[in-house]
């Protein structure tokens, strides 16, 4: 299946209704129980304004979907938050948001006149993406896996026993800040060496340029990720070194994961995940030599299925299920 096409509902299907928020964009739609999205509605994301600004473009998107004739048959709605986040009093603290620290978003979301009666839940952005790729994904019939987002920065979730896994607080699977060279350079977590700072689509660029390697000057563009991957496709030397760098590090990641909690699966998105065999390449090879113990054998790297709707349909899937908090669950700051 795909969630990119839009699908009409019958009368009489139950929706679900899903938020995707980042640092550049809030985006919404109803989905289908199938992971089909019926009506989609987004807006930039005024991060650098106050927390008031930002929560008003949040209901400018809950508005919109509301405005839609199957808003009727829509019983919950989803959302995927960038993070960190704190499921047990249903807050964010979006690194590329600023205002927003320990900001209550669960309940100002769920305060929207049109969702009363209606169930709110909250996740973290990975960890809906993970919950999308193993409903209608990647993962699926996969009892346990590891989703990973590898775009400017690098998130991810687990899926373990066959269900999500949140942690205490909504943050298991923080795979960036796995730390995967001891003496690498200091990461804005406050750690260092840690695995974004070097997998990331921002640090594979960044380690190219270091390298030597050049935009070309007919591109307009800033140099990114993408373009490092053109040149590495040419056989240019720089940014074939920066993509090896990038999937040794990733490998040691998921290798090391692997081995903590026993998976045999890694599915990994996000926009350095379009780059192809440029990355995926070197991610298996450099896997082979990571994930040495013979209960490891079958671990395998591949491509994510749903794209950039993953985590409008992941934060969908949780809302129907329920998990990993409402906010009507949330009494005193306790779950």
């Amino acid at each position: 299946m795909s969630s990119h096409r839009a699908a009409a509902p019958s009368p009489d299907e139950v929706l679900t209704a899903a938020l995707d928020i980042g640092g550049t964009k809030i985006a919404g739609a109803l989905v289908t129980p199938d992971g089909e999205l019926v009506h989609r509605v987004r807006r930039a994301t005024p991060a650098r304004e106050s927390a008031e600004v930002l929560l008003g473009a949040v209901y400018e998107v809950v508005s919109g979907l509301a405005a839609h004739p199957s808003w009727e048959h829509v019983r919950a709605l989803g959302i995927g938050s960038a993070g960190p986040v704190d499921l047990t009093h249903g807050t964010v603290s979006p690194v590329n948001i600023p205002a927003w620290r320990d900001f209550p978003l669960a309940a100002s979301v769920e305060a929207h006149p049109a969702l009363a009666h209606r169930r709110v839940v909250l996740a973290g952005d990975a960890v809906a993406m993970t919950a999308a790729e193993h409903r209608h994904g990647a993962a699926r019939g996969y009892g346990d896996a590891l989703c990973l987002v590898v775009s400017t920065g690098v998130g991810a979730g687990l899926v373990l026993n066959g269900r999500v896994h949140h942690g205490l607080t909504g943050n298991a699977g923080h795979f960036g800040h796995i730390s995967v060279d001891f003496d690498g350079e200091p990461c804005p977590c406050g750690a260092r060496g840690c695995l974004e700072g070097i997998a990331s689509g921002t640090a594979i660029t960044r380690h190219a340029l270091s390298l030597g390697w050049r935009s070309s000057p007919a591109s307009d563009a800033s140099p990114d990720a993408a373009a490092v991957a053109a040149a590495a496709r040419a056989g240019e030397t720089a940014a074939l070194a920066a993509f090896d760098r990038a999937a040794r590090a990733l490998a040691a990641g998921i290798a090391a994961t692997a081995a903590l909690v026993e998976i045999d699966l890694a599915v990994v998105g996000g926009g350095v995940a379009q780059s192809g065999e440029v990355l995926f390449g070197p991610l298996e090879h450099h896997l082979r030599r990571y994930a040495t113990m013979p209960f490891l054998r079958r671990l395998r790297a591949v491509p994510a299925e749903l794209g950039s709707d993953a985590g409008l349909v992941g934060a969908a899937v949780l809302a129907e299920v329920g998990a990993p908090v409402e906010v009507g669950a949330l009494v005193d700051g306790s779950r």
